[in-house]
């Protein structure tokens, strides 16, 4: 019997994480993976670990507990302080814990998921919902819609509060009908669907949501629209004006939608307040909105002014600004937190325009924001949500990486990521870009990697990079100029239009991608006197030594050298570190070992090597050459990066990362 219930429990709980996942990574269902579900027989209740996503949730996200300790907290008498109060419920739930030694929490509302009767209970925030519940005319519609199919709880400050005020509203309910609600409405809040299979959740659900829908009386779309090639003079002075406690990302969104509330102040002040806890959480209570029009730097003044005058109002940093004409703005310390509070207030958004439906829109009162900013379990669910943004050498950085879908390039930017650095991938070659985008993804982290087709040798192409990488994350503070060709060959065979080509690539683009990314750099240490970006170029021993029957390639690489050195004398003032970093042969690499184009081949090809017979041959050849007696890596190279980034008193020199085959002197 006992294995038959283990059996029963492992099926269902597997079920649990099916309909958790399938309902976490709907948008129209809840944001950021937020909400929270259960599962409970007899003896044991599984519910969501707080500050665990549903989108990604598995078996581990969930916390058991005994049913019969959880519901001695129904009968329990606490503090009459709220403060003490939340803290001796919070040790009941783990006293609860079938395993309390461990390090999850339980969430808050666990009490509430176990007092209704039904094995699968879930608890959402669909924005159609929170539309109705945040409507001024919501009881009276939602008992016009669902009858006594539903309970309606009345705005209750979470915890163990609001779980006394259902728990006494469900008993009334099953006292009079009979049976348990399978629909808990709470205002400005959310909605609780229970029933006895996920299959009957998603039914409910189904059903909701077409009753509540039959209410609306018109299509309600929202298009995107392109964000102004302005917003790149005027985003990467306001991140820095928000980075005064380490830097930020920011992340600007633009449709119909936000188009619409941010026309003018009158049509601000519907999304001037929160309506639920979820956007505390993620948005704080307070928002900017800046209307000036003009020149980019008119409103980068404008906004300044705001800001301060913001942070002296509310004692913080604005985490939401809508500008006039330009769209959503939302700030954080990654890029995942960024996301999700920029998802979050477009929501808010969603939710005021369909509010007219139902009586218009109902903020949260000052007292209820009050309670919801200052309650340890939403600044605790908020810091795990956030996770550590520290972490890393280059934590909180936004790094382009040029040619970064293979060989050097992708090592660079898959060793920046993991240190922590938001990365875009500009490559010319989109197949091998989106395998480095799905191999960075995996490691799960809260920065953000993103890929950028490019072409460095176009004008056209490197400002497109430049706009799109100030719209995803808000500035720039590491460019790597890495992208590059090679083509072997000695002056009878080197044609004109070849070596045209490897120029414009190996020495023109550096020149291209400068230009444009200065501009960004200088516009952020303008407005930050203390902070430094980083331009490195990725040369070559190449540049330090000439190369036999490789003339084309060593001459961009000579010049690069030269633009280096020369860009550093001109933008040293700005704050700007410009430095090459010259590695020896990565042999490992698709440069030197692809056996259809690689340096091996084309070297043995263009007789580079006298006596060479074989690829191998000519490997060992050029291994011999080192003193260190083996190729360059990734790693060799990143640690000549990281101490161009670490100092900031040396610029304009060009780095050996050589093995001993190049000596400077």
């Amino acid at each position: 019997m006992n294995m038959q219930k283990q059996q029963s429990s492992e099926k269902a709980l597997r079920h649990l994480v099916q309909i958790s996942r399938h309902y976490g990574s709907d948008k129209e269902a809840v944001i950021a993976g937020g909400g929270n579900t259960s599962f409970k027989n007899d003896e044991f209740i599984w519910v969501k670990a707080s500050g665990t996503g549903l989108d990604t949730i598995d078996e581990s996200g969930f916390v058991k507990l005994y049913r019969e300790k959880l519901q001695k907290i129904a009968t329990s008498q606490f503090s009459k302080d709220s403060d003490e109060r939340e803290v001796q419920v919070k040790n009941a739930l783990f006293e609860a814990c079938f395993d309390p030694a461990s390090a999850k929490r339980p969430s808050v509302e666990t009490s509430l998921h176990d007092i209704l009767n039904y094995p699968f209970v879930v608890h959402l925030h669909p924005t159609l919902v929170n539309a109705l519940m945040c409507g001024k005319e919501s009881r009276k519609i939602t008992q016009n819609l669902f009858g006594n199919e539903a309970l309606y709880i009345p705005y209750t400050d979470p915890g163990y509060v609001l779980f006394k005020k259902v728990e006494e509203e469900v008993k009334a309910f099953r006292a009079k009908f009979g049976n348990d609600p399978q629909l808990l409405f709470l205002e400005n809040h959310g909605v609780f669907l229970s029933a006895g299979t996920i299959d009957q959740v998603k039914v409910l659900y189904k059903q909701m949501i077409e009753k509540i829908e039959s209410v609306i009386e018109e299509e309600y779309t929202w298009k995107d629209l392109p964000v102004k090639l302005e917003i790149t003079k005027i985003l990467p002075a306001l991140r820095m004006f928000l980075s005064k406690e380490g830097l930020k990302t920011l992340t600007i969104r633009n449709n119909t939608l936000i188009e619409h509330f941010a026309r003018n102040s009158q049509s601000f002040e519907q999304i001037s307040r929160p309506f639920s806890p979820d956007i505390i959480v993620y948005c704080k209570a307070n928002y900017l909105y800046v209307e000036e029009a003009g020149k980019s730097d008119k409103i980068v003044s404008a906004i300044k002014q705001k800001i301060n005058a913001f942070e002296k109002e509310y004692g913080y940093l604005p985490k939401v600004i809508v500008i006039k004409g330009m769209g959503l703005i939302t700030a954080e310390d990654n890029a995942m937190s960024t996301g999700t509070a920029l998802d979050v207030f477009e929501d808010m958004m969603k939710i005021s325009y369909l509010t007219k439906w139902f009586g218009g829109p109902r903020f949260m009162t000052d007292q209820q924001i009050h309670f919801i900013e200052n309650w340890e379990l939403e600044n605790y669910r908020r810091k795990v949500a956030k996770g550590d943004a520290s972490l890393g050498k280059v934590a909180g950085k936004t790094a382009v990486v040029t040619g970064a879908a293979m060989g050097f390039g992708a090592g660079i930017a898959e060793d920046l990521f993991r240190q922590g650095a938001n990365i875009v991938i500009a490559d010319i070659n989109p197949i091998e870009a989106e395998n480095m985008l799905d191999k960075l993804k995996k490691y799960g982290q809260k920065n953000r990697v993103v890929f950028q087709k490019t072409d460095v040798s176009n004008e056209g192409s490197v400002i497109e990079l430049i706009r799109k990488t100030i719209e995803t994350f808000g500035g720039i503070d590491l460019f790597v100029s890495n992208a590059g060709i090679l083509r072997a060959g000695n002056l009878d065979a080197m044609d004109a239009e070849t070596f045209d080509w490897l120029t414009r690539v190996n020495y023109n683009a550096y020149f291209l991608c400068v230009k444009y990314v200065s501009s960004v750099m200088k516009l952020q240490n303008q407005t930050s006197q203390t902070h430094f970006a980083d331009i490195i170029q990725i040369n070559s021993k190449s540049g330090l030594k000439g190369s036999d029957k490789n003339f084309a390639y060593a001459g961009g690489k000579f010049g690069g050298i030269g633009l280096t050195q020369s860009f550093a004398l001109e933008l040293m003032p700005n704050r700007i570190k410009v430095n090459s970093v010259c590695p020896g042969n990565f042999f490992d690499g698709p440069l030197w070992s692809d056996p259809k184009k690689g340096l091996f081949v084309q070297y043995l090809q263009a007789g580079k090597v006298p006596g060479a017979k074989t690829v191998k041959d000519v490997k060992q050849h050029y291994e011999n050459q080192v003193p260190a007696g083996r190729g360059c890596t990734v790693e060799d190279v990143m640690k000549a990066i990281y101490y161009a980034i670490d100092q900031k008193y040396e610029t304009g020199q060009a780095i050996p990362v050589t093995g001993g085959q190049v000596m400077l002197h």
